[in-house]
């Protein structure tokens, strides 16, 4: 046995949602915390403790970052844009926090978006909007060097792993003829 070749796995191209799909979820969901929720998980490519841990004061507003620990206990920032932004902004206006922003727990916004997914017949969860960041980026024509800064992975190969479902059609879009440069 020691001998032996492992055998080799297929590489799954796993899950993510398509931009329509996201604001569909974000138009279904119940309320402005449960909104904010999902477009800040899309739009942050965070992972779900990041998310459930953030607190007002790690809100940069002015640079549209949040601060976050990441794995190995290290402070990173994540990015948002302006519908997480107004999202967030609503939410706090009607809750004010004693703890994190949500006033739920990790299992708390698990229990939010499986409901959301009977509801819609999306599958959604936390990884699914993490693979979902990356793809949307891809497609958009980001680097993966700047995918892998803006989402706080340690290697191109996570990066690489979490875009699979980036093919070639999504690259063509991209082409410029190399002989034609000026």
């Amino acid at each position: 046995m020691k001998h032996m070749k492992a055998p080799k796995l297929p590489k799954l191209i796993l899950p993510s949602r398509s931009r329509e799909e996201v604001l569909m979820l974000i138009d279904k969901a119940h309320c402005d915390r449960d909104k904010a929720v999902i477009s800040l998980f899309t739009e942050s490519g965070l992972r779900l403790s990041e998310l459930t841990d953030i607190k007002p004061q790690d809100i940069n507003w002015h640079n549209h970052t949040i601060k976050v620990k990441v794995k190995g206990g290290r402070e990173c920032l994540a990015p948002f844009g302006n519908l997480t932004e107004q999202y967030l902004k609503s939410w706090l206006s009607q809750y004010q926090p004693d703890g994190n922003i949500w006033g739920l727990n990790r299992w708390g916004i698990i229990s939010m978006l499986r409901r959301l997914e009977e509801e819609t017949g999306i599958t959604c969860n936390p990884h699914i909007f993490r693979r979902t960041f990356a793809c949307l980026l891809r497609r958009a024509g980001v680097d993966t060097m700047t995918i892998k800064e803006l989402g706080r992975w340690e290697s191109l190969e996570m990066v690489e792993r979490y875009t699979r479902s980036f093919d070639f059609d999504d690259s063509l879009k991209f082409y410029k003829d190399p002989l034609s440069f000026d």
